[in-house]
């Protein structure tokens, strides 16, 4: 039997991590409020906590600047990165899982060197060559190099998953009679729910948060709506046009809030099942 942290230890766990959280949570709470302000109280001195609210900037930023159509751009291009990301990496991940050689190895070093390279270097090939092909602001061209980008960590995540799961499982469904890709996809996927759901989720927090690419590869109404929230940054002398990206902003973190709340527990099983075994 384990004993209990003395009160005094527990008093200053409780306060270091209320202080924490107050902190870490205020930039969004205080954007949150004054996204639904007008811009004369929200940034009145001192601030006026009773001032009236409304949802004239988010009206505003979604229907007069028509954000929902970058919502509809980011909601097509994160589905297909994740979808095209997991589809690749499930298989490459079992596939590097079962695989013993030296050249599985090197194959995992040289994908997490690719993951590690500053994306405005990878920018520097990727846009001429898109200019020159007529391929560039085009779903499918951002599509491909997020996947790009994203694959050498799925497959890492991936990959660590399959290992936690024994190799008995896989050798028990091929002695009933599965070939090897039945008993990946009848005995092994099935009992990978957390681990794909995570990998999912990462895979989706980066295209759905992705800024850079986005911004040199779209342009018009086919940007992504964190690039289009770009238009709206620098705009201190324009209070209202800052209003509204202020209204977007939240826009765009309230459904990441979401999916992680109704994912945790998924999430958490995930992570932990991914770190069982190396």
């Amino acid at each position: 039997m384990t004993d209990r942290l003395p009160i005094w230890l527990r008093a200053i766990n409780s306060i270091g991590l209320t202080t924490w959280l107050i902190i870490a949570a205020f930039p969004f709470v205080w954007m949150f409020l004054i996204s639904f302000r007008a811009p004369v109280d929200a940034f009145s001195v001192p601030p006026k906590l009773l001032a009236p609210m409304s949802f004239h900037n988010f009206y505003t930023v979604w229907f007069v600047d028509h954000f929902w159509r970058y919502a509809i751009n980011t909601s097509i291009v994160t589905i297909a990165t994740v979808g095209v990301s997991l589809a690749v990496a499930c298989p490459a991940g079992y596939a590097l899982s079962r695989y013993s050689g030296r050249l599985g190895f090197w194959l995992l070093v040289s994908a997490l060197i690719f993951r590690a390279m500053p994306h405005i270097v990878l920018l520097t090939a990727y846009r001429p060559a898109f200019f020159e092909m007529g391929i560039w602001s085009r779903y499918e061209t951002l599509i491909v190099v997020l996947v790009a980008i994203n694959q050498p960590f799925t497959i890492w995540m991936m990959r660590s998953f399959f290992v936690s799961i024994p190799k008995e499982l896989d050798e028990a469904a091929m002695i009933d009679g599965c070939t090897r890709f039945q008993a990946f996809r009848l005995a092994i996927m099935p009992v990978m729910g957390p681990g794909l759901i995570t990998a999912g989720l990462f895979a989706f927090l980066l295209a759905y948060n992705d800024f850079l690419i986005s911004s040199q590869l779209m342009n018009g109404d086919m940007t992504t709506m964190t690039a289009a929230l770009g238009n709206y940054m620098g705009q201190s002398k324009h209070l209202d046009k800052l209003m509204l990206g202020i209204a977007g902003a939240v826009s765009v973190v309230i459904p990441i809030i979401v999916l992680i709340l109704v994912f945790q527990k998924n999430i958490v099983a995930g992570m932990t099942q991914g770190a069982v075994k190396g």
